[in-house]
């Protein structure tokens, strides 16, 4: 059986360990477990997160194999997916990705304090995740004699709930090989150099310090790299043509598949094809949100395997990358399945590439100069990179040309700017009509920007019923209300308060001054993108206003 500890690091005094048993507690309480300091540390000590680590991750761990234990385990969904299953047969060094569900009513602690503005800043894609984690594996299994089992097995995984594949992975990719022969203290003074490391800010350059030697130089949107020992172009972004090269003949289809949320299982003979094709396809469809579940790596002993096996209900809307040959009788009733590589199946089954679709989904057809224009590179002979740049070029050009008429359609719902005025109640935006929509494509539908052909409408009826459609549409019209609460607050600010209130009653007054300062207070906690010297002018207006009422109705104004 599998055993897991936690392990963090003191920030002052001693630099002891604190081994949690990950093994009493659900998760929730071992990840946050993780994150407080040693037994020796006092109580009030113990509360205190990590600031500067718990920016970048939520705890490591290091998982190993325990012959002993037998079934005494309860909690094991993180131990499973630390270690391949016994059919993969992954001798050596083997790294991958999985992605599990936060436990029931966990509250994030209050290292989050800077997580609203974190993701406010940063691409959608490059977003904290707020209800699962990452866990990021360095997996070693080599011939052991002296070990029972005859090999040594172990994993070093970090946890994070940020999505940066590249970053993490190339991190173990360092540190791993050290822990595995210095134990401990290898850890403990990694834990202390990432304690040091600079908050994550979108548009910036960081330099991050690992084992005193090598820099990481990371942007987190794509600018020039400064010059460092070892430099990552990019955090998250996978090699798309080492994914996808298998399977590009399916490209257009896998895409539909992505935009519409459907239930796909990605069967594959390692946890490192799995997970990173799961990631690569869910990538697909960027910049538009994927909004459905994703597991990169998927097992029989995870907490959601009951939920997503069962066959009283229609398959959930999530991608699941298995390795197991179990799977494959269990998702048989599944709609889409992906099958990579040899993976070691029974009886009489394919094993070469194979895609299942439902019969009602049709395919947008391909014609040269699209989608074959992402095959092309590999008669040439060209590199990787190029290859990946080819593909995700082609694949974003798919989605904007999809995406661009909603956007357009949407921006016709918004109200005029001059219909916003400071005395009346800020109008209200267009509710969404599909029907109305539908008109428009025969004139801004993606043929202006796409040479694909096909059911386009077909499409967006399917898509209007997908996680991503609702996603999608909640996120963009959260953005128009605060566009147009903006515009109605500039309005105002900009308006001649003292000689509106001339004439006024008190109540009329009163009622006014409230209004204002509800306004004012839902712009800073939705930080609208408002002059804060317009805002600092209508807080001067509203204490001039009070000013000039009675001292009893000053008095009551001043208690709110």
């Amino acid at each position: 059986m599998l055993r897991w500890t936690s392990h963090s690091v003191k920030r002052s005094g001693s630099r002891s360990f604190a081994r949690l048993d990950g093994l009493r507690t659900p998760l929730g309480e071992e990840l946050r477990a993780a994150r407080c300091l040693g037994a020796t540390a006092s109580a009030e000590e113990a509360c205190v997160p990590w600031s500067r680590f718990s920016a970048w991750l939520e705890c490591v761990c290091v998982v190993t194999f325990d012959l002993e234990l037998g079934q005494a385990i309860e909690k094991t969904s993180i131990c499973y997916l630390s270690f391949p299953d016994s059919y993969s047969g992954c001798l050596g060094d083997t790294q991958f990705s999985f992605r599990l569900r936060q436990s029931v009513g966990r509250v994030s602690g209050s290292w989050f304090g800077e997580e609203d503005k974190y993701n406010r800043d940063a691409p959608l894609i490059l977003q904290k995740e707020l209800a699962h984690f990452y866990g990021y594996v360095y997996f070693r299994q080599v011939k052991d004699v002296s070990v029972k089992r005859g090999y040594f097995q172990k994993s070093l995984v970090l946890v994070s709930r940020l999505p940066y594949v590249q970053l993490f992975q190339s991190l173990l990719q360092i540190i791993a090989p050290e822990y595995f022969e210095k134990l401990e203290p290898c850890l403990e003074a990694v834990c202390n150099e990432i304690d040091q490391w600079p908050p994550p800010v979108p548009g910036q350059t960081l330099n991050l310090p690992v084992m005193g030697v090598v820099i990481f130089s990371v942007s987190l949107v794509f600018q020039n790299l400064l010059p460092a020992p070892m430099v990552l172009p990019t955090i998250h972004e996978l090699d798309l043509f080492k994914c996808f090269q298998s399977v590009l003949i399916h490209l257009q289809m896998l895409w539909e598949l992505m935009l519409l949320g459907e239930p796909l299982v990605v069967m594959a003979p390692s946890p490192t094809i799995s997970s990173e094709t799961v990631l690569a396809l869910v990538s697909s469809i960027c910049p538009l949100r994927y909004c459905c579940d994703f597991r990169p790596y998927f097992t029989i002993h995870d907490s959601e395997f009951k939920e997503y096996t069962t066959r009283t209900q229609a398959p959930p809307n999530v991608i699941l990358g298995v390795t197991n040959p179990f799977f494959i009788k269990t998702f048989q009733c599944w709609p889409h399945v992906l099958r990579l590589g040899e993976v070691k199946m029974s009886g009489d089954l394919p094993k070469q590439v194979k895609v299942k679709k439902l019969a009602k989904l049709k395919t947008l057809d391909t014609k040269p100069g699209t989608s074959e224009s992402s095959h092309s590179g590999i008669q040439r002979k060209r590199p990787s990179e190029v290859q990946s740049a080819i593909l995700r070029r082609h694949l974003l050009e798919l989605t904007q040309s999809f995406i661009i008429p909603l956007e357009r359609y949407l921006a016709s719902l918004m109200p005029l700017q001059r219909s916003v005025t400071p005395w009346k109640t800020p109008p209200q935006i267009r509710p969404f009509s599909q029907d109305e929509f539908m008109a428009t494509l025969d004139h801004a539908g993606p043929q202006l920007t796409s040479m694909l052909k096909g059911d386009w409408m077909g499409l967006y009826k399917r898509f209007f019923r997908s996680p991503n459609f609702d996603g999608w549409y909640r996120l963009r019209h959260r953005e128009m209300t605060q566009k147009v609460e903006c515009l109605h607050l500039e309005a105002v600010c900009d308006s001649d308060l003292l000689t509106w209130t001339k004439d006024k009653s008190e109540v009329e007054i009163v009622d006014l001054v409230l209004k204002l300062r509800e306004k004012l207070m839902r712009a800073r906690k939705h930080h609208l993108p408002v002059k804060e010297e317009l805002v600092e002018k209508l807080e001067n207006y509203i204490q001039i206003v009070i000013s000039s009422l009675p001292e009893d109705l000053q008095t009551v104004l001043h208690k709110h």
